[in-house]
């Protein structure tokens, strides 16, 4: 459908011809069916175009298919092909959300004049919806996806460019880099008007699991008193996100396989298909591509889940962020704790520079709840870490040095080296070693 802006659904072949060959002459791209069931998958959530449909038709019928549509995308113009006896149906219709209907029988310049109005209607309204998801991402992935180093600049500018595919996400990281707050990210812009449904694969035992994401009917198995929406089904429109995803039962994966290649789902103890409209988003710290290998994951459900991959880096590979990441956790650990924040003294944040931080952004965390609690730091504690060199310290202080300074400035380079007491090409030099973005600030 993404090469049509309208979708005629007509049994009556003279009909659906006429209508097409009118519209086509308009210079609007049209595609035609001659009943819902051939056409149920082909309106993605964001389409841009608009539907016109017969009420009286075999199979399903123009008014199921107008609450289909409706409850999908209630802005989407859906206009109703009438018969005589059909004029009271079809305004009860436009009460319930129909864009408008037209009565058989009807002229080319009748069809291709309400049409027109709805394609405008929906250019308006795919433009207000782009724009909100600008907004919300100007406004607030900076305060969200916290970070000057290039890896999170970069993750961002990811982030903001495939919140709004239906494409599904494979989000790689280590534990603790932050993967189910990308994801609430990735819906909160993906403009989906369902629900964020989140499921750790690994925290469920296998006995459970099935019940769980597909859900089951009242006595579907020995203690089910009565039926259960599963995970799928309550992500309808929405986003379910599988955190752990390696820890998926084997023989779960072939049955969500089918249901993301499908897109229904069967509730245990029932034998009807729900048709199910939802982006999965999966995580894991583990390596998909070898685990298949081993036998121990399957490639077709690695394959059919890693359409786009965000790779999440590692604390210790973005130091210079810490500063600024222990600056904000500090301040929200006192709101939540009803502390005053103590003072972060420059000795404090060079120690924490240094550490290795296998816990990540989650362990750093904990660290300024700490801190803010007046509790001994956990740094230094394990004797599996690793020293940093110096050398790596003082470059990663003077990234961070010099990319804050910029930002103060607003990407002014003569400014910057003038606060800095450095000369311009100097700071240049350091720019282009270090990689820092030095776009004006939006």
């Amino acid at each position: 459908m993404a090469d049509h802006q309208v979708l005629i659904v007509e049994d009556d072949e003279d009909v659906r011809l006429g209508c097409l060959q009118a519209l086509e002459l308009e210079g609007i791209s049209a595609l035609g069916a001659e009943c819902v069931e051939k056409v149920q998958r082909l309106v993605p959530q964001d389409f841009a175009g608009v539907v016109v449909t017969d009420i009286r038709m075999p199979g399903m019928d123009g008014m199921a298919y107008l609450r289909q549509l409706i409850a999908a995308d209630a802005d989407l113009p859906v206009i109703l092909i009438t018969g005589h006896g059909d004029v009271a149906t079809a305004v009860k219709a436009m009460r319930d959300g129909a864009y408008d209907f037209i009565q058989k029988p009807f002229s080319p310049e009748q069809l291709v004049g309400v049409v027109q109005r709805a394609l405008e209607k929906r250019r308006l309204t795919m433009e207000v919806r782009a724009l909100k998801r600008q907004l919300a991402a100007f406004g607030g992935l900076e305060s969200r996806i916290i970070g000057r180093s290039p890896a999170v600049v970069e993750l961002r500018n990811l982030v903001q460019d495939v919140a709004a595919a239906p494409a599904d996400v494979m989000i790689l990281g280590e534990t603790g880099t932050g993967k189910e707050l990308i994801a609430r990210c990735l819906h909160d812009l993906s403009g989906r008007t369902g629900p964020f449904v989140a499921l750790n694969c690994g925290g469920l035992p296998e006995t459970l699991f099935e019940s769980e994401i597909f859900g089951h009917e009242a006595g579907a198995f020995s203690g089910a008193a009565k039926q259960r929406i599963g995970k799928i089904e309550f992500a309808q429109h929405g986003t379910l996100f599988l955190d752990e995803i390696e820890s998926m039962p084997m023989a779960m994966q072939v049955k969500f396989l089918r249901v993301l290649q499908e897109r229904v789902v069967e509730r245990l103890g029932s034998n009807r298909l729900i048709p199910v409209d939802f982006r999965i988003i999966a995580a894991t710290k583990a390596d998909l591509g070898a685990l298949s290998e081993e036998g121990k994951f399957r490639a077709d459900l690695h394959f059919r889940l890693n359409v786009v991959t965000l790779d999440l880096p590692p604390l210790r590979a973005r130091r210079e962020d810490i500063p600024l990441l222990f600056e904000y956790f500090v301040g929200q650990a006192g709101l939540r704790l009803n502390r005053q924040p103590p003072e972060i003294k420059d000795s404090l944040v060079r120690e924490l520079m240094a550490h290795n931080w296998r816990g990540n952004v989650r362990e750093l965390r904990n660290e300024a709840e700490r801190y803010v609690l007046g509790l001994k730091s956990a740094i230094g504690q394990n004797a599996a870490d690793t020293p940093v060199p110096l050398s790596l310290t003082v470059e990663v202080f003077e990234r961070g040095l010099i990319a804050e300074e910029l930002r103060r400035q607003n990407g002014n380079i003569s400014r910057a080296a003038e606060a800095l007491h450095i000369a311009k090409t100097t700071l240049f030099d350091k720019i282009k070693k270090y990689g820092i973005e030095t776009a004006p600030q939006a």
